[in-house]
């Protein structure tokens, strides 16, 4: 089981949406999209966890693709909790 951090993403996503976009690379295990407590928006970035080939291809296909109004481009990395841990400390 891999887990994919997902960046820029645009404030209309919601979990059906960033599934969808995920599941044509294979089964979306869980999923979690970061919202603002206020609005209910999307604040640009969620978790994505699927089988390892699976994450790889969507990494591969997914990243660097333009979404939403053309703007911004997908991020699409494997999550590292050690590298985030070490910049909380910074």
């Amino acid at each position: 089981m891999k887990k994919l951090f997902v960046g820029n993403l645009p404030q209309e996503a919601s979990e059906e949406s960033v599934r969808e976009m995920f599941s044509a690379y294979g089964t979306v295990r869980s999923i979690s999209i970061v919202s603002d407590i206020f609005t209910g928006r999307c604040k640009g970035f969620g978790f994505i966890e699927m089988e390892g080939h699976e994450a790889r291809a969507a990494q591969a296909a997914l990243d660097g693709n333009m979404i939403g109004n053309g703007d911004r481009s997908l991020r699409v990395r494997f999550d590292d909790p050690k590298t985030a841990r070490r910049r909380k400390r910074r």
